[in-house]
C-alpha cells in the first residue's frame, strides 16, 4: 500500500518540530511537505531529506497534494488552513486549541461536504484520555468539582483545548455546587465556571502540560491529574490519527473516539 503523504502546518513550532520527526520516522508516511508563518527559505530539512516548506498554503496544497494535513498552529488559523485543504480533499488532523461550538460546527460541515475525514484531538496524550474517562465515571457520584491546568507562559489561550473538553464533558449531563463567597477580596480567584464547574488556569516558564480534575464530598477530595513530561508523549496518537483519518470521513473530536475508549 502507498504512504500516506503528509504535510504539516505550523512546522517550525514546538509541536510541528516533534510531528515533523515522528512522520519522518515512520515507514507508512511520508512527510511531503511543511509551513510556516515567517519566510525560513524554501526547504525544510528533516532526517529523510529536504520537503518543500512555504507560508503560502495554497500553492504547497497544490504543488504537494498530500493526503493528511497536520495543523498545530492556532485556531484562527487552523480553521482557515482547514477550509483550504478541504477544497483540496485533503483530510485534516488538528491539534489546535480552544475551538469554539460554532467552529465545531463548521468544521463537520466541511469534512461532510467535501468527503473527508477531519480529527480534532484537544490532546494527543494517552494518559490524557485516561484521566479524562476516569474523571467521567467519576463525575456522578460528587457535587464540587474544580480543574485545574498549567502550560508554558507563551501558551496563547487559557484555560487549555483540553481543560475546556474535560469542562463539557463532565458538565454535560449535570449541575455541579459551586461556592460563592460571601467576600471576593481579589476578583476572579474562584476561577472559571461552567455548570458549577470551577477551571484555574496556570502560565508560567518549566511547565509543559499539567490538568488535575479535583473532586470533593463531606469530608473527603479524589484528585486525578496527568503531567505532561516531554512532547514525545503525544507522538503515537498524533500517528495514530494521521492513519485514521484517511479511513474516516467526517469530524471525530477527542483521541478517545479514535482510539474506541
Amino acid at each position: 500500500m502507498a504512504a500516506i503523504k503528509v504535510l504539516i502546518s505550523g512546522a517550525p513550532g514546538r509541536m510541528g518540530v516533534e510531528t515533523v520527526g515522528a512522520v519522518t520516522r515512520e515507514d507508512d508516511l511520508t512527510l511531503v511537505g511543511a509551513t510556516c508563518a515567517q519566510d525560513r527559505g524554501p526547504t525544510l530539512a528533516t532526517a529523510a531529506g529536504d520537503v518543500p516548506l512555504s507560508t503560502d498554503l495554497d500553492s504547497l496544497l497544490e504543488q504537494t497534494q498530500p493526503d493528511v494535513m497536520v495543523d498545530f498552529t492556532n485556531a484562527a488559523v487552523a480553521m482557515n488552513a482547514a477550509a483550504k485543504a478541504a477544497a483540496r480533499k485533503t483530510n485534516v488532523v488538528m491539534g489546535a486549541s480552544g475551538f469554539s461550538e460554532d467552529q465545531l460546527k463548521q468544521l463537520d460541515a466541511l469534512a461532510n461536504d467535501n468527503g473527508i475525514g477531519i480529527i480534532v484531538a484537544p490532546n494527543f496524550a494517552l494518559g490524557a484520555i485516561v484521566l479524562k474517562k476516569l474523571a467521567e465515571q467519576a463525575a456522578p457520584h460528587f457535587d464540587y468539582v474544580d480543574i485545574v491546568e498549567s502550560h508554558h507562559e507563551a501558551k496563547i489561550d487559557s484555560p487549555s483545548g483540553f481543560a475546556l473538553a474535560l469542562m463539557r464533558s463532565l458538565g454535560e449531563n449535570k449541575q455541579f455546587t459551586r461556592n460563592q463567597p460571601e467576600k471576593e477580596n481579589l476578583a476572579n480567584t474562584r476561577g472559571g465556571e461552567h455548570n458549577g464547574i470551577s477551571v484555574h488556569s496556570i502560565r508560567m516558564p518549566g511547565r509543559s502540560a499539567h490538568h488535575e480534575v479535583i473532586f470533593g464530598a463531606a469530608g473527603q477530595t479524589v484528585s486525578l491529574r496527568h503531567d505532561t513530561l516531554d512532547r514525545s508523549c503525544y507522538m503515537p496518537g498524533v500517528v495514530r490519527c494521521i492513519r485514521d483519518v484517511v479511513t474516516r470521513p467526517g469530524l471525530v473530536i477527542g483521541l478517545e473516539n479514535v482510539l474506541g475508549l
